[in-house]
């Protein structure tokens, strides 16, 4: 009944458009929901708002299938609880509702509250005279029931609590919600790309058929030897690439902000004078492109924020220095096959041997070379192993905790906005975290060697029967 789609708003009469998720109702595309997208998109990403989408498209499936329900305080609680406990019975195993919901995580379920909150909370805010059920509102059936909805929300607010469920009534429905959060553990051991496979990746792993992908080479580098995102060397263009002039044997990277970066210094207009502008102007004028963060298909690329270098570039910081060395002989040898194909698009890394050729390369792509080239290694491919390629940032972080690096540069070379968030990289294994005790253990021993028991020896005084 209910469907996310693509769809391209034009909010004025000129030919700009901006694409968003929209959320396709059997009365048409829900508005207050396009509406709320398109107020934050100078704000949040695409993965945001389809992820808002979700959570949207969920409650109207609830609200669908628990018609009779009138009371505000009632319908938001029972839908806050559905998220944790599921739809199904669980003496026949069957849901009379169809929505056939399993049980979410806490952390889910969290998540899914937090963008209704919002939501609802924005729509009140700005559609008040919506939420009167005039029979002359010019919204579709489905726009008025959200807009009464978030009307009821505003009303109920005060009872419900930020997280709704606050009041919720155990002896009544067997569950709480508040407060239902898993027991604490420490986090797991960081998902970090063996360091000791590292080079048998680039130099077997990325070799099929008789062909060594330079392409794979230099993204998997980028991340491993610098610890960039994911996502982000595909943002990269041609002239963002060149020798480092404190050291010409080293590539000196700079990866801008999709929109907001500089426009590459070879931009003139059309009388040949050089011109200024970012890279969204750039792209739109010589190419009729948004930047990849802006669009929703295979192209689509995210970028997370964190700290820049300069406005607004993020530079890759080489660890161990022979990476960028690395790097720069392999750039090379790839500018020779991209020489050899067009494109219509600035990006570095591009379709060499697959339609449409010289399009740009999709993270998609990326993530199956990957895989393919850790499984001719004989690594089993598993975030939980560190080898997806988000691994390699892992072990980007950890390499430079392991050389006692500080962490105000650590932040900096990782481009973290804070020195917290530096933490799930740069934790300590379970492994490191024995042989720290065990170090201890010895130089406890060394310092009191009269009085405690020396290890694998018997304790004094006690016989222990074999």
């Amino acid at each position: 009944m209910f469907v996310t789609v693509k769809a391209r708003v034009h909010t004025d009469a000129t030919g700009t458009y901006t694409e968003l998720p929209a959320l396709l109702t059997p009365a048409g595309v829900l508005e207050p929901l396009l509406d709320y997208c398109l107020y934050r998109s100078h704000d949040r990403s695409l993965a945001w708002m389809s992820k808002v989408a979700r959570s949207v498209r969920m409650f109207l499936e609830y609200q669908q299938s628990n018609p009779g329900e009138r009371d505000t305080f009632r319908l938001f609680q029972n839908f806050a609880q559905r998220l944790y406990t599921g739809t199904f019975d669980r003496s026949t195993g069957l849901d009379p509702s169809g929505l056939c919901w399993v049980p979410r995580s806490p952390q889910d379920a969290a998540h899914i509250i937090t963008h209704l909150t919002d939501f609802f909370d924005w729509l009140g805010e700005m559609r008040p005279e919506a939420a009167q059920v005039n029979p002359r509102y010019a919204g579709g059936a489905f726009d008025r029931q959200t807009d009464e909805v978030a009307y009821q929300y505003r009303r109920s607010k005060a009872f419900l609590g930020h997280t709704w469920a606050a009041n919720a009534y155990p002896a009544k429905t067997g569950h709480r919600v508040r407060g239902q959060r898993l027991p604490k553990v420490e986090k797991g051991e960081p998902p970090a790309f063996p360091e000791e496979r590292f080079e048998e990746l680039l130099a077997k792993g990325f070799h099929a058929a008789g062909r060594q992908d330079y392409r794979g080479m230099l993204v998997t580098l980028l991340l491993h030897g610098a610890g960039f995102r994911e996502s982000e060397p595909f943002h990269l263009y041609i002239s963002d690439v060149f020798p480092d002039p404190a050291n010409s044997s080293q590539a000196k990277v700079l990866i801008h902000h999709p929109s907001h970066g500089g426009a590459p210094a070879d931009w003139h207009d059309e009388r040949g004078k050089p011109r200024k502008g970012n890279r969204a102007e750039y792209l739109a004028q010589q190419f009729g492109l948004p930047p990849r963060t802006e669009v929703m298909d295979r192209r689509h690329a995210g970028w997370k924020g964190g700290a820049h270098d300069a406005a607004y570039y993020k530079q890759a910081y080489w660890f161990l220095p022979e990476y960028g060395e690395w790097f720069l002989q392999l750039w090379r040898r790839y500018l020779e096959q991209v020489a050899r194909v067009e494109r219509d698009h600035p990006y570095a890394f591009i379709n060499l041997s697959r339609e449409p050729m010289g399009a740009v390369y999709t993270l998609t792509q990326y993530n199956k070379a990957h895989a393919a080239a850790c499984e001719r290694i004989g690594l089993e491919v598993s975030k939980a192993l560190g080898t997806t390629p988000h691994g390699h940032r892992h072990a980007y972080g950890r390499r430079l905790r392991n050389a006692s690096v500080d962490k105000p540069l650590i932040r900096r070379f990782m481009h973290h906005a804070s020195d917290e968030s530096q933490q799930v990289y740069t934790q300590a294994t379970t492994r490191e975290a024995i042989a720290a005790l065990e170090a201890a253990a010895q130089r406890l021993r060394d310092m009191h060697a009269k009085t405690l028991f020396a290890p694998h020896q018997p304790l004094p005084g006690i016989e222990i029967d074999d």
